[in-house]
């Protein structure tokens, strides 16, 4: 027999080769390197998460106590996939346009973006998975345990609890790593599902050498295998046509259901069209799976001795027989039957849980709403990480406090009739437009009692306070509550009886809640937008106009998106407004399309509160109400078009408000200009003027002294060099703009050209001392420019942030990054009070001044000679509006090819 030392570490190193996958695939991803990791074959293996313990382990148990009634695990799931393949289409569609980022999402959006079902779906989904994930730990405890014992036919272990918490805690771990590194929903986990897909191989391989070992080493051939299997108990057992339409139509539900399958199916599906390969080579892959079945059952009935768990009868067998790499190949795929699992069903969850109650009441604690300061990525971060480690302690416990269960497959049918509770809600919620938030929450709530009742609670037995005399006699005696006889239902399997009971009861107050009570506006919307997801892809707008600040929505946006992917996104929206370096008008569509981001980062529900607690809510017109009813569509097609020209010619108007207020800005700004440089000309002029007729009439007569002269002559000097700046500054800028300058191309480090102009300002400098942070090691990035006059703009930035900073202790933050291979990124931030709307639109031009000429005591040429640089340089200077600060970002190319391209492009 294999040394369990030997399988210890067999199972650490396919551990590894697990993380090394994950961590390659994330990397590949993170390059944009992606090729067949978006195949549907990827695509197709991650499905198999379906097959966990309970079909790997639990299917040959189930065959040995039920007969033919396994097939309905691998039956419901075949039928979905095939028949009813335009409901999953449907659902997928409905996830890429809504951004929905699990079971609990779709629920809530679909009804109104209801917090209430949201929270109510996620703890559904914990506590119906709580089981599930419980089989998974003691299915890898059993087979551990297989292998400690001398007797190998055992399946009772001393250390189970302890195995099952190890494996539970390096699972969690895992899962944290690798699944929680991105918040979108459209940011998918390729290293995760990469391993999935790894792992779908090997328990697929594992249970196929079994099947063939069975076959073709422990038989003599197929009559023989026929024959035995024609006199086997199992090829006895009664079938139930009760039983099997409902355990057919649990499994088919549970693939629709189960938040890790609708993770696989909806969220992670980069392509629609991988469901037309999936809709095929799933139902041939469960196939394989079920293929060996019958047969490990019966040979492990005839060979193995009595009392041998028939759930471990795939690790059993080849240990019997001494087939010691045989039995650690199905070791490893009844462990990554269960681990895909696991991993995939606590993301899934950590998703809902942070999405639907963490963020709900995060964001209910903050008074000052979403823009008030914090880091909203980290605290989802944080929640996501906590579920994790959350949802496998809750289901070592319930395998702990539970005693675990002879049956694999008994534990599972918990799970699936838990989860498909949401089922009614999902499918009626999708294809019939009058069902309603209450009708949903009536449905789920009174439909998880019912379970709750009947199988949850009873599966603890006299630990939950379910003894044999309240299963027979009913709660103080009351004959028609006994959870496995409810209203005097009596003789009926238990699992069909809660699956009836349940879903009925689920359905009927589901129908009758959504008949009775109307729908607001946003359920009509959403219900719209469900329902005919393939003729309105598009987002039904519900915001209405001018209640939100642009500056507002970007500071929200920067905590939850980042601040690169949050300002990307604004100046994207601004440049479709015409309004290219500014922040974009709050338009209810811009609106509408930021609610989606962050949709897929906190969840619809919570990206819709937070947008409602800054623009005030929604306005739903009688035009949209019409719309969803399908009335008077001419009438409302004609108001959208008023609408929509009525919007474009306040647009307009507005535009040309904002160019005749930059244009009178500048006119005042060019005749300060030029009084100034009249004034700048004049007084070194004069100065010169004066002390030169002074140093010719003292040299006439002989009355200057040596110290005299010295100072006249510095005086002189002085005033020139005055001149000569200011002259400079003309003449740099006007060579700047006629674009005939030639520059000093030359490769160098970025943390060069940054650190010599941080010298120059801070040398022979007078005013408050400027804190200057920096994050050098992310500054040495090679590039092909000119240093000098990348320096230059680096000292202006920083000389103004030294001259403009009101802050108590000016600090001036400097921060680089690079833009994928081409282009690079530096951001100057300081603390001040930054520069008022009304200066923003003319800070780059000629004639622009912060503050008054005596103050700034320069010409105002300085960031007009900066962005005529960076032109030149092939990238571009913006301000970042919403920072707090003044805050300036340079855009930089790192090799002159592109750079001369885009400088061309930038001065054309």
């Amino acid at each position: 027999m294999i040394g369990f030392n030997l399988l210890v570490l067999s199972c650490l190193g396919y551990a590894t080769l697990l993380f090394v996958v994950a961590f390659w695939a994330e990397k590949r991803a993170e390059a944009g390197r992606l090729g067949w990791l978006r195949s549907p074959l990827v695509y197709t293996l991650s499905l198999s998460i379906y097959c966990t313990a309970w079909t790997f382990y639990g299917a040959v148990g189930y065959a040995v106590r039920s007969g033919l009634e396994f097939a309905t695990i691998y039956l419901g799931p075949t039928l979905v996939m095939i028949g009813w393949w335009w409901i999953l289409r449907k659902l997928v569609r409905i996830g890429r346009t809504q951004r929905i980022t699990s079971v609990a999402d779709l629920i809530s959006s679909r009804y109104g973006k209801s917090t209430t079902l949201g929270v109510l779906v996620t703890l559904l989904a914990v506590i119906g998975t709580t089981p599930y994930i419980a089989l998974q730990l003691q299915s890898v405890a059993l087979s551990f345990a297989v292998f400690g014992l001398n007797d190998p036919s055992g399946a009772v272990f001393p250390d189970l609890d302890k195995t099952a918490l190890w494996v539970a805690a390096g699972l969690a771990l895992f899962t944290a790593l690798f699944g929680t590194r991105n918040l979108d929903a459209n940011e998918r986990h390729h290293g995760v599902v990469t391993a999935i897909a790894l792992e779908a191989v090997v328990k697929f391989v594992a249970l196929v050498a079994i099947g063939l070992f069975v076959i073709f080493d422990l038989t003599d051939g197929f009559g023989d295998l026929l024959a035995r299997i024609d006199a086997s108990p199992v090829s006895q057992r009664p079938i139930d046509g009760t039983r099997w339409v409902a355990l057919t139509m649990l499994s088919g539900a549970a693939l629709l259901t189960l938040p890790r399958m609708f993770q696989v199916i909806v969220v992670e599906n980069s392509d629609e069209s991988h469901l037309f390969t999936a809709g095929w080579a799933f139902p041939l892959y469960l196939l394989g799976m079920s293929l060996f079945v019958i047969p490990i059952a019966v040979i492990g009935l005839e060979v193995l001795p009595d009392g041998s768990n028939p759930d471990m009868f795939v690790l059993t067998l080849p240990l019997q027989f001494d087939h010691r790499e045989l039995a650690t190949l199905s070791f490893l795929g009844g462990f990554s039957s269960s681990t895909s699992m696991v991993i995939v069903a606590a993301i899934a969850l950590s998703t809902m849980v942070s999405n639907h109650i963490v963020m709900p009441i995060w964001l209910s604690s903050r008074k000052g709403g979403p823009t008030v300061p914090g880091d909203v990525r980290r605290v989802v971060l944080t929640a996501r990480r906590l579920s994790i480690f959350g949802m496998l302690a809750l289901g070592y416990l319930y395998f702990h406090f539970s005693g675990g269960s002879e049956a694999l497959a008994s534990i599972g049918m918990i799970s699936f009739t838990g989860v498909a509770q949401v089922l009614p809600a999902m499918i009626g919620g999708i294809f019939w437009r009058g069902a309603t938030r209450l009708g949903a929450i009536f449905g789920v709530v009174l439909g998880f009692l019912v379970w709750t009742y009947t199988m949850f609670l009873p599966s603890f037995g006299a630990a939950a306070g379910f003894t044999g005399a309240l299963l027979a006699d009913g709660p103080f005696g009351l004959a028609l509550l006994r959870p496995q006889a409810l209203f005097g239902v009596d003789g009926v399997d238990p699992v069909v009886h809660a699956v009836s009971w349940s879903l009925a009861i689920n359905t009927g107050a589901f129908l009758l809640g959504s008949l009775l009570s109307f729908p607001r506006p946003l359920e009509r919307l959403q219900g719209a937008q469900f329902v005919n997801v393939f003729e309105h892809s598009g987002s039904t707008r519900g915001w209405s106009h001018g209640f939100a600040e642009a500056e507002d929505l970007l500071v929200m946006a920067q905590r939850i998106l980042g601040p690169v992917e949050a300002q990307d996104l604004f100046q994207a929206e601004a440049e479709a407004q015409g309004k290219g370096g500014y922040l974009p008008d709050a338009t209810p569509e811009f609106i509408e399309r930021l609610e989606r981001e962050l949709a897929g980062s906190v969840g619809a529900a919570t990206a819709h509160a937070m947008l409602g607690q800054i623009a005030g809510g929604v306005l739903v017109s009688v035009e949209d109400l019409m719309a969803v009813a399908d009335e008077t569509a001419q009438i409302m097609e004609y108001s959208n078009q008023l609408e929509q020209k009525s919007e474009e010619l306040s647009r307009t108007a507005r535009q040309l408000r904002e160019a005749n207020e930059k244009l009178t800005q500048l006119s005042i700004q060019k005749d300060a200009f030029l009084s100034q440089i009249s004034h700048e000309l004049r007084t070194p002029m004069t100065s010169i003027r004066a002390f030169s007729e002074i140093l010719r009439d003292g040299a006439r007569e002989g009355d200057l002294g040596a110290e005299d002269l010295a100072r006249f002559s510095g005086i002189i000097h002085d005033e020139a060099q005055r001149l000569t700046r200011l002259l400079d500054d003309l003449l740099d800028l006007s060579v700047l703009e006629s674009g005939s300058v030639s520059l000093n191309w030359t490769r160098t480090n970025l943390h060069d050209v940054i650190e010599r102009a941080v010298h120059a300002t801070r040398e022979g400098r007078d005013g408050p001392p400027l804190a200057i942070r920096r994050h050098e090691i992310s500054e040495h990035v090679g590039i092909e420019t000119d240093p000098d006059r990348l320096a230059q703009v680096f000292i202006n930035l920083i000389a103004n942030a030294r001259k403009y900073c009101d802050a108590p202790r000016p600090e001036l933050r400097i921060v680089a990054r690079r833009l994928g291979e081409d282009r690079v990124q530096i951001d100057l931030v300081d603390n001040g009070s930054g520069i008022p709307k009304d200066k923003q639109a003319v800070i780059f031009e000629k004639f622009s001044r912060l503050t008054d000429h005596a103050k700034a005591g320069g010409a105002g040429l300085g960031l007009a000679i900066c962005r005529e640089i960076m032109a030149n340089l092939g990238g571009s200077i913006s301000y970042l509006p919403g920072q707090g600060g003044a805050a300036f970002r340079l855009d930089l190319p790192r090799r002159r090819a592109r750079a001369e391209g885009a400088g061309r492009r930038a001065r054309a």
